[in-house]
């Protein structure tokens, strides 16, 4: 009986002399409520922006932007973030809020509405994984408070496009018709909901089609086909205070019976069927198509046999500076790699994992070459134009050095000679069954970069 347990532990995953960090991937969700008003004619046009701290000198780095949702005080922002959780890390969050004024990448053009601070960890240990905050960082204003949810998602890697019809909806509009959108939630273990997507405004009309979108299984549903999706339906309106017009509820694993008469659904207004007796719907929705697509890795490439071909190319122009001097790029110090090998050194040891064969072209660019000096912008490095391929990166290393030895640093910075290499050889292979890579080392400006397109 031992023995049984000790075998069925050999096989497998466990092994107690090798520590592995605990770390699963989390979806962040941001809402705000009350944020403070900046615009004068209408309301703020949120958007939140995540800070992460690194773990050595404790710098706050931008992570990541939610959407800009125009003329409102409490968003619900569809963009997600995305987070690897390390139980045994103190991972520290900084949520930044900003009025939008204008199409300015830079937060410094917008107004500053508050900001707040926690731990990953505090927002997954919350109750329900819901943490809400109040905003600060604005002296004597109340900023609103921010809700932050996490999620742990699972490794479902497909993707569904579906697109949707509306008909007979609800008016709204005094003097038009209605403007409608949709907007999906799926629905949380505490009887929450969750926003995962909204759809575009179809203008002026009572029987929408709205445009086919994609979305990853995994923010629809999280991989439970049976969870509650609920869709709501809005009339759109400038200001930011969208009617409500109806919602219905389904599942993944309705939806995906694709067009049928099971995914026909009533636009109910629980209000107005309260109130009224004779009230039957405000309108139906239609799946027009349901289309599963499931998301291919990189792995799952390497494992179908696909083969990766590195090349290399390195600058040779004289704006590098003369070799023999130490303030040069290229400079062979007997003590230390320079910047050029530590480049090629640090991709090519793990590109290489994924090459059969194991021999690299390897290419220069930018220099007179022996014995009459002209100049080129695709050399082999070994000498053999017929054949520049090198064995392992120890082969490319080696004849960089020899190249340094025998060429002239020149100019000028052209790219596109040794992309049209590389294209060429790419071109040839039809069935898809090869990926070819070039690493393109330079310190420079490029000159031909029209050439290159």
């Amino acid at each position: 009986m031992n023995n049984t347990f000790l075998n069925m532990a050999s096989i497998g995953d466990f092994d107690p002399l090798n520590a592995s960090i605990p770390a699963t991937k989390v979806e962040i969700t941001v809402s705000c409520r009350n944020l403070l008003d900046r615009d004068t004619f209408s309301k703020s046009d949120p958007i939140c922006v995540l800070y992460t701290q690194g773990m050595g000198n404790k710098e706050w780095r931008e992570y990541g932007r939610t959407e800009v949702i125009d003329n409102t005080l409490n968003p619900d922002f569809v963009r997600k973030f995305m987070l690897d959780y390390f139980f045994e890390e103190r991972q520290n969050l900084r949520f930044d809020l900003y009025d939008v004024d204008s199409k300015s990448a830079n937060l410094s053009k917008h107004d500053f509405l508050g900001q707040a601070c926690c731990t990953l960890g505090e927002v997954v240990g919350s109750v329900g994984s819901r943490l809400e905050k109040p905003l600060g960082g604005i002296q004597g204003k109340k900023c609103g408070t921010i809700i932050v949810k996490a999620e742990e998602l699972n490794n479902c890697r497909e993707s569904v496009m579906m697109q949707f019809c509306g008909n007979k909806l609800d008016k709204k509009d005094f003097f038009g018709k209605s403007d409608p959108f949709l907007v999906f939630y799926r629905s949380n273990e505490d009887g929450t909901f969750t926003i995962c997507h909204k759809t575009e405004v179809v203008k002026n009309t009572l029987n929408p089609v709205w445009q086919a979108f994609k979305i990853p299984v995994r923010a629809l549903c999280n991989g439970d086909y049976d969870r509650t999706i609920k869709i709501e339906v809005y009339d759109w309106d400038r200001d930011g205070s969208h009617d409500f017009i109806g919602e219905f509820s389904t599942s993944y694993r309705e939806l995906s019976r694709g067009q049928s008469q099971f995914n026909i659904y009533e636009v109910v207004n629980p209000k107005k069927k309260g109130k009224k007796k004779k009230y039957l719907n405000s309108g139906t929705v239609t799946l027009l198509s349901f289309l599963v697509d499931i998301e291919v890795t990189f792995l799952d490439y390497i494992k179908g046999g696909t083969q990766i071909n590195f090349t290399v190319a390195i600058d040779f122009t004289a704006s590098n500076g003369n070799p023999a001097q130490p303030t040069s790029l290229h400079y062979m110090s007997p003590y230390q790699l320079n910047a050029y090998a530590m480049a090629l050194k640090a991709v090519g040891e793990i590109i290489q994992d994924y090459d059969s064969d194991k021999m690299f072209p390897a290419l220069g660019f930018g220099a007179k070459l022996p014995p009459d000096g002209r100049v080129s912008h695709e050399f082999a490095l070994n000498g053999n134009p017929q054949n520049p391929y090198c064995t392992g990166i120890d082969g490319v290393m080696e004849a960089y050095y020899q190249s340094l030895k025998s060429v002239q640093l020149y100019g000028p910075t052209n790219f596109s000679p040794v992309i049209n290499h590389v294209a060429r050889y790419a071109a040839s292979v039809k069935d898809g069954s090869q990926y070819f890579v070039l690493l393109i080392i330079t310190d420079g400006v490029i000159s031909d970069m029209a050439q290159t397109k």
